[in-house]
């Protein structure tokens, strides 16, 4: 293991690394206070919650993978009771999500979600990845179809149809229960390797069984190591990959963050007809919109209308 000299995270985080034997890269992520909190600003069915906690951390693992200045976004709809999941990840390490799902749909659904959840949940739809770093570079993303028994296999699927690069992926989400038996912090963990195309091209069979290694090694992490407040990520990783050496780098926070604000709800409502925001009063005569993301609600009296429309 490399550079013992560089802190540990404990949460919150994403960690770099390298299987030297192989040059297989990776990545491992721990999420506590921060899928927490993304989790508990909604009321979410606890089947959607993970769901939502699973794609926040796919997210945040394919982000890691990519160098770029701007906003990464993961993004699942489909016809099935959980109709859209939405997380992005900035590149600072802003991370936020939300889900839009069909109570009565999801209640009827979810007898099949032992089975196969993804295809019970999420129906025929389609996954997306977008980068987008702004206004002056083209915005670059991948689609495939929803292909899968988990929404990890369906991202698994993405990088086989549409990027050709092998990839591995072990996601694990949990609620912690407190010692009263109510329910406590969400955590969510997960490794991601994956093998350059350069690396592909290599057709000695030593690489291949070294890709077959690593797969076996990763497969063999359980959920408690992976949500583990004890198990420090680095010494997960000694644990799984010591045999074949591994280089571990400098690890980047993560933390719930949303950009909403009351100007950005502004130039939104300026691009509507003041007749449709009309209709988004509530009972004492505001107009009240509500962020998807973080839950925030904003309001605008008349008055305040006056001034968005210039009236």
């Amino acid at each position: 293991m490399d550079d013992p000299s560089v802190r540990p995270l404990t949460d919150d985080f994403v960690l770099p690394f390298q299987i030297e034997a192989s040059r297989l890269r990776g990545r491992t992520i721990k999420l506590g206070p921060a899928i927490d909190e993304i989790l508990t600003r909604h009321d979410y069915p606890p089947t959607v919650a993970r769901f939502l906690a699973e794609t926040a951390t796919l997210a945040v693992l394919l982000a890691s993978m990519l160098k770029y200045e701007g906003i990464f976004t993961l993004q699942t709809k489909g016809d099935g009771p959980i109709r859209l999941m939405v997380a992005d990840v900035t590149s600072v390490g802003d991370v936020r999500a939300y889900a839009q799902f069909d109570p009565e749909a999801l209640a009827k659904a979810e007898r099949d979600v032992e089975i196969a959840p993804a295809a019970a949940l999420l129906g025929k739809g389609y996954i997306a990845f977008t980068v987008d770093q702004g206004q002056d570079t083209d915005r670059y993303q991948g689609i495939v179809e929803l292909y899968g028994k988990t929404l990890t296999d369906c991202v698994q699927h993405y990088f086989r149809q549409s990027e050709q690069i092998d990839t591995g992926l072990t996601v694990s989400v949990d609620r912690e229960v407190k010692p009263d038996g109510t329910p406590g912090q969400w955590r969510t963990g997960g490794i991601m390797i994956q093998r350059l195309p350069q690396e592909q091209g290599l057709v000695a069979s030593d690489k291949e069984d070294d890709w077959r290694r690593a797969m076996v090694l990763m497969a063999s992490v359980t959920g408690d190591e992976l949500l583990s407040t004890d198990l420090a990520a680095s010494d997960l990783l000694y644990r799984l990959f010591h045999e074949d050496g591994v280089r571990i780098y400098e690890g980047h926070a993560l933390r719930f963050g949303c950009r909403c604000s009351r100007e950005r709800v502004e130039t939104m409502l300026r691009s509507l007809p003041r007749e449709e925001v009309q209709e988004l009063k509530i009972d004492d005569g505001r107009v009240e919109v509500t962020c998807q993301f973080c839950s925030t609600d904003y309001h605008f009296t008349d008055a305040d209308l006056d001034r968005v429309y210039g009236a």
